[in-house]
């Protein structure tokens, strides 16, 4: 996550840096940091602020779809894919290991690229 997104998101969320520090139970500071790019964010952080986000998308707008309904999985796909084990397809994003673009992911960061694009996900920014 980059700086400008973590601000953005913290705005979309209407949390104030020591609002979302408490959320996220890490420092003033440490957001100040990530704000301002002189820190890199930690994908348990990054991961957390998706998290909040989703949960805000679904107080307030439509329900997103699961995704093998987005991506039209085949149900060979579906049933390696830790996202329709645990129906848990509007937070495909949120577990290690989907197979998103037909293949798994090594780690969060390459996870994160594919996501980033997908529209499960992008509707959260």
């Amino acid at each position: 996550m980059e700086s400008a997104t973590f601000f953005k998101a913290r705005k979309k969320l209407k949390k104030t840096q020591k609002e979302i520090a408490e959320l996220l139970g890490t420092s003033i500071k440490a957001i100040h940091s990530y704000e301002q790019g002189w820190r890199s964010i930690p994908p348990h952080v990054e991961r957390q602020m998706y998290f909040l986000l989703s949960r805000q998308r679904e107080l307030h707008e439509k329900a997103p779809r699961p995704c093998w309904i987005v991506k039209k999985c085949p149900p060979s796909r579906k049933k390696k894919c830790p996202a329709w084990e645990f129906r848990a397809g509007k937070m495909c994003w949120f577990i290690n290991g989907t197979i998103c673009e037909c293949q798994a992911r090594k780690n969060w960061k390459e996870k994160m690229e594919v996501c980033k694009k997908c529209e499960v996900m992008s509707v959260l920014l």
